[in-house]
């Protein structure tokens, strides 16, 4: 008998200052618990998306920041290298149980904000993942986790994640000591997917790189997409250009002679961030919902990909102040939830990501 899993993935978690501030206790200037420590309102960001993100055998996103640690004001002023000018990122532990209650099972972390606070915030944001039973692909505190491969079972079938990210916003770890990020070589993901191909059935590669609020894919995307799927990747999942960027299924051979259908998305977008600029784009993302068979005897393989449009929903003038990341196509229905300018942003936001995905992705209004 033939068995499907669900595996849902999402973008980048850019949990910047503004949004910390405004989840503060509700937007609230004091807000503590019984032992005096800082509270948030992470855990209701996400409760229009939740039943998407647990409705899935296996859920994955891209923390684009760190759990560094420190003092709560540092985490409400936007901080920069003093070096590069390059922004850095923090959030508070909170957000973690908040990630692992919304239904997030594995988190990447190999991205250009990974080392925003040297070694120390890097490993210390593993400790807290850990803590709150979200497993970690990307970066490792020793050598021994920097070989380590991460495999789901998934309802008896063996799913395979790695991370890689193109750089880390010019703060190199330095070298001599056992933490590390994995970066984009090709020497080592070969060696990476061979291995990782005798020890799962299907594979999940998140990629960070491109180049930031382009909509379309650069050169070296689509050039290391085409790297992946011939060593044996069965999915790409990028990230870092924080807006939607199309996708693509192909069926070809890999260097092991396995042909199957294969999928590529060349970056899932913002899952959680702020406006930039203007630019609503950063507000759009999507939950990806990947739909795998296993039959007896036989490969995994990719018989379906779904697409759920997401908006992340910020009104400072309320009381309390909300953010919320809301499915678009339900959101657009519900006049007196959201304010009559933002309905229209979310209307055009809606109907652009199904422009650039359709016959690609199916949709929920797609379905009888």
């Amino acid at each position: 008998m033939s068995k499907e899993i669900v595996i849902v993935a999402v973008g980048d978690l850019l949990m910047k200052p503004l949004l910390i501030q405004l989840l503060r206790s509700g937007g609230q200037s004091v807000g503590t618990n019984d032992q005096g420590e800082t509270t948030y309102t992470f855990k209701r960001m996400f409760e229009p998306v939740t039943r998407y993100l647990q409705d899935a055998h296996l859920t994955i996103g891209n923390l684009e920041t760190t759990f560094a640690g420190g003092p709560d004001v540092s985490f409400y002023k936007a901080r920069r290298n003093p070096k590069n000018g390059n922004p850095v990122f923090k959030s508070p532990d909170a957000f973690a149980p908040a990630l692992s209650a919304a239904g997030f099972d594995v988190i990447a972390t190999a991205n250009n904000h990974c080392a925003d606070y040297g070694v120390r915030g890097l490993k210390r944001t593993l400790d807290v993942l850990d803590k709150n039973g979200l497993d970690h692909v990307g970066t490792y505190r020793t050598a021994q986790e920097s070989r380590a491969l991460c495999v789901r079972n998934v309802e008896g079938v063996r799913i395979g994640i790695l991370s890689y990210t193109r750089d880390t916003n010019g703060m190199p770890v330095p070298k001599g000591q056992p933490a590390g990020v994995k970066k984009l070589v090709r020497a080592r993901i070969k060696n990476d997917l061979k291995r990782l191909r005798t020890a799962a059935d299907f594979i999940i590669v998140c990629m960070h790189c491109g180049l930031e609020y382009e909509q379309s894919p650069v050169a070296h995307q689509k050039e290391w997409v085409r790297f992946l799927f011939r060593n044996g990747a069965d999915v790409v999942l990028g990230s870092h250009p924080h807006v939607l960027q199309p996708a693509m299924t192909r069926t070809m051979k890999d260097i092991t002679g396995r042909t199957r259908k294969r999928f590529a998305i060349y970056s899932l977008g913002n899952f959680i961030s702020t406006r930039l600029h203007g630019k609503d784009a950063a507000l759009t993302g999507i939950i990806l919902r990947l739909k795998l068979r296993k039959n007896p005897g036989g490969p995994v393989q990719l018989v379906g990909v779904e697409g759920v449009p997401t908006w992340v929903s910020i009104m400072k003038n309320c009381k309390p102040a909300m953010c919320r990341i809301v499915p678009l196509h339900e959101a657009i229905k519900k006049r007196d939830e959201f304010p009559a300018e933002q309905l229209v942003r979310m209307k055009r936001a809606y109907q652009g990501t199904l422009r650039m995905y359709r016959g690609v992705l199916q949709f929920p209004d797609d379905k009888p």
